[in-house]
């Protein structure tokens, strides 16, 4: 039985107000939680186990991060929020832990740990706010996904969660900032990351935002009051503040629920009578969880169902189907409803989904609305457990011995082809656009998929994916065409699997529009985003007017690549599985992650996972993650110059290259550390010598340090290959260090 499937929304009346029970997006739709496993989610979102103990095992949402709220967050909307939370956001998660207390001294604590809160700043760097067009930011709330959480602003819905409040709580920029990054602050996901750019983000910050709030001094008598009385009030149960300890209430299964935090005289959490229901039968009786229902609880938790099926629960709700679009249209409901996620563990190869849910990953271009990124902490046993749940009957799909070698692999290529099964009239192929329709980019099939599931997906397509168009060329198991590969079904779906483990390499099929276009530069500098054989899976190139350009590998944050002359050629202008190449030979760069901080400075540098033609899936695609890297995007600034903003641990950098002159880039580090220390950046790879001091150069390149740093030139292998480091020494204040890049040839 499933609890609570539509929205128990408005629950108590206080002061004339119809106040609303906390909302759990995932519980308003087509969720698998009967009423006991209802109530096991709702004490994991509301983090009863941090003051109870409970007879269970709990993974407890993360409270909001508030070490930085004064740099964020507006005085006068605290105040209210502190003071009465249900009534300034109804829905939210907070308990009204002031509740019980009479009026004019719930103002008085309120107010005093609104300054307390107002002190917690820190130095960093802000992004200087940028004036946002409220159009575009209403077209992107209803486009990228945030409707499945949040109730469409076009309609009055009562779903999802409430964005009402919004206005007034940030000041200038910071919503925009957050956006940008939202599990810095909430690091438990369930405002997950939407893949925003820096306009989109301001975009929606004035559509969302209203009238910003302003930077306010915190009194300081009041700063001490409300310190005290952050832990008085036992806020630190849930927002952990230095050393302090959160007080232990009895166990939560011995607890009368007609009192206490069920009431206005506790923390009260405005549970409906059916949430508290849901919670007293799940104290009453334990749930235990198999590994089916741990997923179930974890979509639901993450309201992945609001737009994926799993078996029989899930799935976009009628009342916001019509913002799903596809740029797309010809190719269905398949390119504008995200795909279902029955046996998805068995669908996708380990590390493609480990991808897809750490890196938002996407295959599908034309699809509008976004793979959120909810972070390790939120995944944290997912992928694993999608792998063990969702095994599918293995399939031997064995690339071809010598002799028949020709024979698939010329199979798999007619098949294909305008004179097989006509495949590329409605797919890219190999990063170029299909004649027809730009579905998904077949060549990726190898890298994504099991062969078990490939090998039953394409023999009853429609079975996996209800409604696509994708004709069925094996009916029943039996070929349609039957003059290659003798018409033997296996056969043909062999040499398919073997054409597409070819990877780049892999020849264009008959009918595919190949000629590449070529982007040139004008008079403002060009950004273009794509894979590329000098910076990645996740390339960015960047030209400059004048001829010099670069390319940066997003996914392990490192300068790839640097040329003078035209700028480059890619093969299709849509983002995704589009490629790019540079027009002229290109100065190679190393693509490992440049930056760390290392415990013994003499480890070698961790390097980039090596992938093959034989084996083109990254076998470890946590590399940059698991050493501190995170891209944060980047902004446009003069002339459409863009600042790349990534992470090392907790360092935030700010990197940005501008034309010094004919042959030289000169590139520059804003560095905004939270504590001092050493910071190695690993600038240059090759036979590397050492001119003057600070002037490091290879047969292409010469580097010119901008400041005195240590270095450290050390062999890196045979043929005389080295490494160049910079030990660049981190102060608390800002640090800025510069380098200039020279070509030579």
């Amino acid at each position: 039985m499933r609890f609570l499937s539509k929205a128990v929304f408005l629950s108590f009346i206080h002061g004339g107000i119809l106040l609303a029970s906390p909302v759990i997006p995932g519980l308003n739709g087509n969720h698998p939680l009967d009423e006991a496993k209802t109530g096991h989610l709702l004490i994991e979102e509301l983090r009863c186990a941090t003051c109870h103990e409970v007879p269970f095992a709990t993974t407890m949402k993360l409270a909001p991060d508030l070490s930085e709220a004064g740099s964020r967050l507006d005085l006068d909307y605290l105040k209210r929020y502190l003071k009465d939370p249900h009534e300034v956001h109804p829905g939210t998660t907070m308990p009204d832990v002031l509740g019980g207390l009479p009026d004019a001294e719930k103002a008085k604590v309120s107010e005093s740990i609104s300054h307390y809160l107002m002190s917690l700043t820190s130095e960093e760097v802000q992004v200087k706010a940028m004036t946002g067009d409220a159009k575009l930011g209403h077209e992107i709330f209803h486009e990228v996904g945030c409707i499945s959480c949040h109730a469409p602003q076009s309609k009055n819905s009562e779903r999802g969660r409430s964005l009402g409040h919004i206005g007034g709580k940030y000041q200038q920029g910071a919503l925009a900032r957050f956006l940008l990054a939202p599990l810095k602050v909430r690091p438990s996901g369930r405002m997950p990351n939407m893949n925003l750019t820096s306009s989109e983000a301001s975009a929606l910050e004035a559509f969302l935002g209203g009238e910003a709030g302003k930077p306010a001094k915190p009194d300081a008598k009041l700063v001490a009051l409300g310190k005290a009385n952050f832990e008085k009030y036992d806020c630190v149960a849930c927002h952990t503040m230095g050393n302090a300890e959160a007080a232990k209430g009895p166990k939560l299964q011995n607890i009368d629920l007609k009192k206490g935090c069920f009431t206005s005289k506790g923390a009260n959490y405005q549970l409906s009578d059916d949430q508290a229901k849901a919670i007293a039968l799940a104290l009453e009786k334990p749930v235990f969880f198999s590994d089916e229902a741990r997923i179930e609880m974890k979509l639901t938790q993450l309201n992945c169902i609001a737009c994926h099926t799993r078996d029989d629960f899930g799935g976009v709700a009628e009342e916001i189907d019509e913002f799903f679009h596809t740029t797309e249209e010809a190719l269905g409901d398949t390119a504008r409803i995200p795909p279902p996620l029955t046996k998805i563990g068995g669908k996708l190869k380990p590390e493609w989904l480990n991808k897809v849910l750490y890196d938002g990953l996407s295959v599908r271009p034309y699809m509008k609305t976004r793979m959120p990124q909810f972070g390790r902490t939120a995944l944290e046993g997912l992928p694993e457990v999608l792998v063990k749940t969702d095994k599918l009957p293995q399939v031997d799909l064995p690339p071809p011995n010598r002799q028949e070698q020709p024979m698939v692999r010329n199979g798999g290529h007619l098949l294909l082809g305008t004179d097989g099964l006509n495949c590329i009239s409605c797919h890219n192929y190999n990063g170029k656009e299909s004649p027809g329709m730009k579905g998904y980019d077949l060549i990726l099939t190898y890298q994504r998929l099991q062969p078990g599931w490939f090998y039953e997906f394409m023999k009853n397509p429609a079975k996996h994916r209800p409604g696509i168009i994708m004709p069925n060329y094996w009916p029943d198991g039996k070929a349609v065409q039957t003059e290659i590969m003798g018409g033997d079904t296996h056969e043909q779906l062999r040499s398919l699997w073997h054409q597409f483990s070819l990877g780049r390499s892999a020849r264009d099929p008959k009918g595919l529009q190949s000629k590449p276009n070529k982007l040139e530069v004008a008079d403002k500098v060009r950004v273009y985003r794509g894979q590329s054989r000098v910076a990645g899976f996740r390339g960015l190139a960047v030209g400059f007017p004048g001829g010099l350009n670069y390319a940066f590998n997003l996914e392990n944050g490192a300068l790839s690549a640097i040329w003078k002359g035209e700028y480059l050629t890619a093969n299709w202008r849509s983002q995704g599985a589009g490629d790019f190449n540079p027009s002229e030979r290109p100065i190679q760069l190393a693509q490992d992650v440049a930056f760390l901080r290392p415990k013994d400075s003499g480890l070698k540098w961790p390097l980039k996972p090596v992938m093959t033609k034989e084996n083109p899936v990254n076998p470890d695609p946590l590399y940059p993650k698991n050493l501190g890297y995170a891209f944060r995007g980047y902004a446009l600034g003069k002339n459409g110059n863009p600042t790349l903003r990534y992470l090392c641990g907790e360092i935030a950098i700010e990197d940005r290259f501008e034309v010094k002159s004919e042959k030289i880039l000169k590139r520059s580090f804003d560095f905004d550390a939270k504590k001092p220390g050493v910071l190695h950046f690993r600038a240059l790879t090759g036979q590397i010598m050492s001119e003057s001091g600070g002037v490091f150069k290879t047969a292409d390149l010469r580097l010119i340090l901008g400041s005195e740093v240590e270095t450290v030139l050390r062999s890196i292998g045979v043929d005389g290959e080295q490494e160049l480091l910079m030990k660049i020494p981190l102060g608390p204040e800002k640090n800025t260090y510069s380098i200039d890049y020279e070509i030579l040839r």
